[in-house]
C-alpha cells in the first residue's frame, strides 16, 4: 500500500500538531464485488470455517481504496489532515457477494 497524501488519524488530533480549523465531514465510498471465480472459491472454503482468504483480501483492498477516496475529497476541500476516521460497511446483497465500505472522518486544517 502506498503512503497516503495527508495524515489520517482515528483520534481527534494529529500527534505534534494543533487543529486550527474544521472543514467538515469527508467520505470515501467503494462497492466491491468478489467476482464469480473468487466468490465461488470463497463460498466453498467457508464450509471449512475459519478465515476465507478471498473475502479478507478483497475487503482489505477495499478499505484502503475507501481511505484513498476520503483523502482525495479532503485534499479537494483544502484540508491538511483527516481526524476521527472510522469505517462503516454493509452487504449490498445480490448474487455476487458485493460489499460496500465507507471511510469517513473530519477534514481539518493544521497549524
Amino acid at each position: 500500500m502506498e503512503q497516503l497524501k495527508l495524515p489520517v488519524a482515528t483520534t481527534e488530533t494529529i500527534p505534534g500538531r494543533s487543529v486550527v480549523g474544521h472543514i467538515g465531514p469527508v467520505f470515501g465510498v467503494i462497492a466491491r464485488a468478489m467476482g464469480f471465480a473468487r466468490g465461488m472459491k470463497g463460498f466453498f472454503r467457508s464450509f471449512r470455517h475459519g478465515e476465507v482468504k478471498e473475502y479478507s483480501e478483497t475487503l482489505e483492498s477495499a478499505r484502503y481504496h475507501a481511505i484513498e477516496r476520503m483523502v482525495e475529497q479532503a485534499l479537494e476541500l483544502g484540508a491538511d489532515a483527516v481526524v476521527a476516521m472510522r469505517f462503516d460497511s454493509g452487504d449490498l446483497g445480490g448474487t455476487e457477494a458485493t460489499a460496500e465500505l465507507v471511510a469517513y472522518g473530519t477534514a481539518v486544517k493544521l497549524d
